[in-house]
Parts: structure tokens; C-alpha cells; sequence
């Protein structure tokens, strides 16, 4: 176990908030940022001609978090996180590594506001289709109890980062 190693797991609807942020907080923490969209596009594109990356996409990311934070370093987890399973995946890291973990659920209140993030977001790993307005209005999260919300509307990038790293101790 590394001493004060650190697991923060970002999870919510595309388009609220949870890259922006996790780029952000990672910056600040000189953590590593492990971002579930990349890891299921590499997968998507590799040879293996995997259509649907997702469980593969969840099951790197770990052991990438587990990998670093038993180097010492901080993670910031940035994914969906929409399912049980996913959740307690994030779970078993921490404990693997000995890891403090904060869970945040991060949410954007505003209808339009998030409305607009999903309409407006260029995607910016090769390949990755962003989801529609219709899609993310359809997704359905599993509950997430252990996880702390985290309202994104109206808020600067800055504020929000505060918000977390006071939930980091």
C-alpha cells in the first residue's frame, strides 16, 4: 500500500461536465487522468475489431488506475460510470491499492445548459461518436450512493475543482 494514494472516480451523463473537470483536477493534483472513452476507442480501432469497447474500455482503465496509484500517483477516473458493476469495480481498486477513493457524481441541473454541451461538443479522440441530445436524454444511470453529487451548471471549471479537492481532504 502507498501512503495517501488517491482515487477519484468522475461519473455522470455525457455532456455534464466530467472532462472538463477531470482535466482540471488532474492538472492540479499531477495525477493521472484515466479516461474511459479513450480506452474504448483505442480498443475499437485496434486489430481486435471490438464493435462495443465498453466492458473492455472499464476493465483497462482499472488496472491503468491500479497500476499508477501503486506508483504513488494520484488518479482521476473520468467515465460514465453507469452501472453497479462499474461502480464497485472502482471499488475494488482502491481497495487493491490501498487507495482513499472519492466518488463523484457529477450532474448538470440546467435542462438547456446541458442540452447545449451535448449539441456543441466536438469530439476530440479520433473516431468517437459523440452521443446526441436524444441519446443521453435515453441513458439511465444505476443509483450510485456512495458517490457525492456534483452540480456542474452555472459553475467555473475553478469552483468546481475546489468543490472536489475539499471532498479529497
Amino acid at each position: 500500500m502507498i501512503e495517501n494514494s488517491l482515487l477519484v472516480v468522475l461519473g455522470g451523463l455525457p455532456g455534464a461536465g466530467k472532462t472538463t473537470l477531470a482535466r482540471a483536477l488532474a492538472r492540479e493534483l499531477r495525477a493521472a487522468h484515466v479516461r474511459i472513452d479513450t480506452l474504448e476507442q483505442a480498443i475499437v480501432h485496434s486489430s481486435l475489431a471490438v464493435p462495443d469497447a465498453q466492458e473492455a474500455g472499464y476493465a483497462a482503465g482499472a488496472r491503468v488506475a491500479l497500476d499508477n496509484l501503486r506508483l504513488g500517483l494520484p488518479v482521476v477516473a473520468d467515465c460514465v460510470n453507469p452501472v453497479r458493476d462499474s461502480q464497485e469495480g472502482w471499488r475494488r481498486v482502491a481497495d487493491e491499492a490501498g487507495a482513499r477513493l472519492v466518488e463523484v457524481l457529477v450532474v448538470c441541473s440546467d435542462p438547456a445548459e446541458h442540452r447545449r454541451r451535448v449539441e456543441e461538443r466536438v469530439a476530440d479522440i479520433p473516431g468517437h461518436r459523440q452521443p446526441t441530445w436524444a441519446d443521453v436524454s435515453a441513458l439511465r444511470l444505476d443509483p450510485w450512493p456512495e458517490a457525492t453529487v456534483l452540480d456542474s451548471a452555472g459553475k467555473p471549471t475553478g469552483r468546481l475543482v475546489a468543490e472536489v479537492r475539499a471532498l479529497t481532504g
